[in-house]
């Protein structure tokens, strides 16, 4: 199978990226350092973007090497949060067609690890990684 490099890409507000569509829409834009990327002033002028009429997530995503990456997301509705699952199997899929990394990469976000893998014979994109509770509540009725 070839990798179309150039599916999905766009320009949006002069922000190379990859549109990817898990269910939701995300805007995956490769930086040189996800620790200096402009996640809290590009993340809200993109998601809010025209081109998005719904508005989107938007992934940072530096590459290390072909089986690891490092980002950061800005989640629409929400701002920088501290992982994103369908974020980073978006972010993995870019990282394929545009030839940066293997279809298995360990992801580093702020929150956390998941290992995320594109099955090449299924089409399907799987995420491996640790479930913890970071809140509970009650809501009285």
């Amino acid at each position: 199978m070839g990798r179309p490099a150039d599916k999905g890409k766009r320009r949006v507000d002069g922000t190379d990226g990859h549109c990817i569509s898990m269910g939701n829409p995300h805007f995956v834009t490769f930086v040189g350092d996800v620790a200096t990327a402009p996640v809290a002033t590009a993340g809200p002028i993109l998601e809010n973007h025209n081109y998005f009429p719904a508005r989107t997530n938007v992934e940072f995503v530096e590459v290390s090497n072909r089986k690891l990456i490092k980002m950061r997301v800005w989640e629409r509705s929400a701002g920088e949060t501290f992982a994103c699952g369908t974020g980073a199997c978006a972010a993995l899929v870019a990282s394929v067609i545009s030839g940066r990394t293997d279809r298995r990469v360990e992801a580093h976000l702020k929150g956390g690890k998941l290992v995320i893998e594109w099955n090449e014979k299924t089409g399907h994109v799987f995420m491996t990684g640790p479930a913890t509770t970071v809140f509970e509540g009650e809501i009285e009725c």
